[in-house]
């Protein structure tokens, strides 16, 4: 009966090694995955290098199709951030210091980020603050004044937004 155990724990090793192992791709097969990956949506240059490098392909191929993808405008790291501050701010309503973090994990140059951030029009930005704290104060059942300012920083805090424009904002329109 012992034997058994272990022949069947042998067994489902082996099952799972063989399901987990996919084969390598080549790098003209890479590069035609990775084209239609792009062509999809904005992608950075490090999540093109992750996914190749998931598809089994060495450090020389990942940069070979890298380079490919530039040469080919399917790869535009500035490209991307604009389009990823574009999609941040137009339809999550983040602030600019959550963007900023985002670009940074996604390991794009500095002045980069500063360059899509400087396209987000100030008072567009303003009145984005504006309507997020006016509708975070409509939920807010706190009586307290201090506490309700308290969370309605912390809250805008969260979505990204500068302290200071937050105070601004929230002095400006009485919400403090």
């Amino acid at each position: 009966m012992r034997i058994f155990a272990i022949s069947a724990t042998y067994n489902k090793e082996f099952i799972l090694e063989k399901e987990y192992s996919k084969p390598a791709l080549d790098k003209r097969t890479a590069l035609v995955k990775a084209e239609s990956y792009c062509a999809y949506q904005e992608r950075a240059q490090q999540e093109i290098r992750n996914k190749l490098y998931d598809w089994g392909l060495r450090h020389d191929d990942v940069e070979e199709v890298i380079t490919e993808l530039i040469l080919n405008n399917f790869l535009n790291e500035e490209r991307f951030a604009m389009a990823y501050v574009s999609g941040k701010f137009n339809i999550k309503k983040w602030g600019k210091v959550k963007i900023k973090q985002g670009l940074k994990l996604k390991k794009i140059p500095e002045k980069m980020i500063l360059k899509a951030l400087n396209s987000i029009d100030y008072d567009d930005y303003l009145k984005t603050i504006l309507a997020a704290a006016e509708k975070k104060s409509a939920v807010l059942v706190e009586k307290d004044a201090y506490k309700r300012k308290y969370k309605l920083i912390t809250y805008l805090m969260g979505k990204g937004f500068e302290n200071n424009l937050i105070s601004e904002v929230l002095k400006d329109n009485n919400l403090s």
